[in-house]
């Protein structure tokens, strides 16, 4: 197939990448992609006093929309920059969340749910764990986060490494896969995941995303210009999703974002 769309890349803002946007817009042109967006991890209006080290600040908000609206004109007919966040689904601070994301342009929301509860009073989901308990939480807390209506996909649906009975694991994140199935969105093979090494993407979940018939797309998680579009793990990612029967969306329909 080769890829022509990726939806997911981070900017300096989240504290945590590297590269100008210049420079991946210029290496996804490079590789002959058509869409290339931006869903740096999101700003988040918590209670004053506290800091979230991993995700643009409130202030950056406008300088990342604005950045990256130039830079769509610039690029106007050679590809198609959008503007997105990858944001976590906190049920407490929801609604404030929205208000604030659409207070700019915004094209997309992709669902990436680092946390259980929210970052200030839970536990990190990207956990390996034989505990049924934190599995079926984090599972509830996507299936809500989907229910919302506002993201395009989930990222690393499978970033929760339950080790424990396979039956546990089929029982509830199928409940997670036939959400999104119902809601018509896909679920991603996170190619951060292939390039790192980590537990995701997990052979298993997507053996049952091919079972249940969900959709798919893959995502570069670029938090570097030099994987920017990743085609190494891209062409791991594309020979597992053949192998397992996956069907592939290579450009996701991006959902609306409005509040709720």
């Amino acid at each position: 197939m080769g890829m022509i769309c990726n939806l997911h890349a981070h900017t300096v803002r989240c504290h945590h990448a590297s590269g100008t946007e210049r420079e991946y817009i210029e290496r996804a042109v490079a590789a002959g992609l058509k869409v290339y967006g931006f869903a740096d991890h999101a700003p988040y209006p918590f209670p004053e006093g506290y800091y979230s080290g991993f995700r643009m600040r409130r202030e950056r908000q406008a300088d990342y929309v604005e950045t990256l609206l130039a830079l769509r004109e610039e690029f106007r007919g050679t590809i198609d920059v959008k503007i997105g966040y990858e944001a976590e689904y906190y049920p407490k601070f929801f609604r404030d969340f929205l208000v604030m994301a659409t207070q700019y342009p915004v094209d997309y929301l992709i669902l990436g749910q680092h946390f259980l509860g929210n970052e200030m009073e839970g536990k990190y989901s990207g956990v390996s764990s034989d505990d049924e308990g934190y599995l079926a939480a984090y599972v509830d807390q996507v299936i809500e986060g989907i229910g919302t209506g506002v993201f395009t996909y989930v990222a690393h649906p499978d970033l929760m490494n339950y080790t424990g009975p396979g039956e546990i694991y089929d029982k509830h994140y199928a409940r997670l896969i036939e959400a999104a199935k119902a809601a018509g969105i896909p679920l991603e093979i996170n190619l951060l995941g292939i390039r790192d090494h980590r537990a995701y993407p997990h052979e298993r979940f997507f053996a049952l995303c091919g079972e249940l018939g969900a959709e798919v797309c893959i995502g570069c998680d670029a938090h570097q210009a030099e994987v920017a579009v990743d085609l190494p793990s891209y062409m791991i990612a594309e020979e597992m999703a053949a192998r397992l029967g996956l069907r592939v969306n290579e450009k996701p329909e991006l959902v609306e974002v409005h509040t709720i």
